[in-house]
């Protein structure tokens, strides 16, 4: 008898710490889902970085700092206008874009990069969620940048955003 419940005492510690199939295939899962969450080339991890830092410097309101990692052509496409250079940006909606970003609760859901020789884009999916003149916004975006290398750094010179109601 002691032998028989010390054999099912022992089964049951190996039972209870081997993964079951359903546990297995669950981290499988997970682990395709984070994959599929974030595929970014590793050539194209420093050009995330900089399309992080610009969002990073919107959101603390730093519009000098989010300016600085334009090139100063770039072309700005949003709600089907578009704004051809760091001036004509910084002068139209860069203030008001960080005045709308640091209110907001952003989440990126989705991200992918490639980067070959001196040119990079980042694709982004996320939601973003807040307040903006007292109306409550839940809004599903897509942000496309386009970056290429000078030097050691990368500067954005395309970027694509566009959004639509979360419902």
């Amino acid at each position: 008898m002691f032998r028989t419940s010390l054999a099912l005492a022992a089964a049951a510690v190996l039972l209870a710490s081997t993964p079951t199939v359903a546990q297995d295939h669950a981290h499988h899962q997970a682990h395709a889902q984070d994959m599929a969450m974030e595929m970014l080339s590793p050539e194209a991890a420093s050009a995330a970085a900089t399309v992080d830092a610009f969002q990073a410097a919107l959101k603390a309101g730093d519009t000098a700092a989010a300016a600085a990692l334009l090139a100063e052509d770039v072309l700005i496409f949003e709600g089907g206008r578009a704004e051809r250079s760091r001036e004509e940006y910084a002068s139209h909606h860069l203030i008001s874009d960080a005045a709308f970003i640091s209110r907001a609760e952003t989440t990126v859901t989705r991200r992918a990069g490639w980067a070959e020789g001196d040119v990079a884009w980042i694709t982004s999916e996320g939601r973003m969620t807040g307040e903006s003149n007292g109306r409550q916004i839940d809004r599903l975006t897509t942000e496309t940048m386009v970056l290429r290398r000078h030097g050691d750094h990368w500067m954005i010179h395309h970027i694509h955003w566009s959004s639509r109601g979360a419902s």
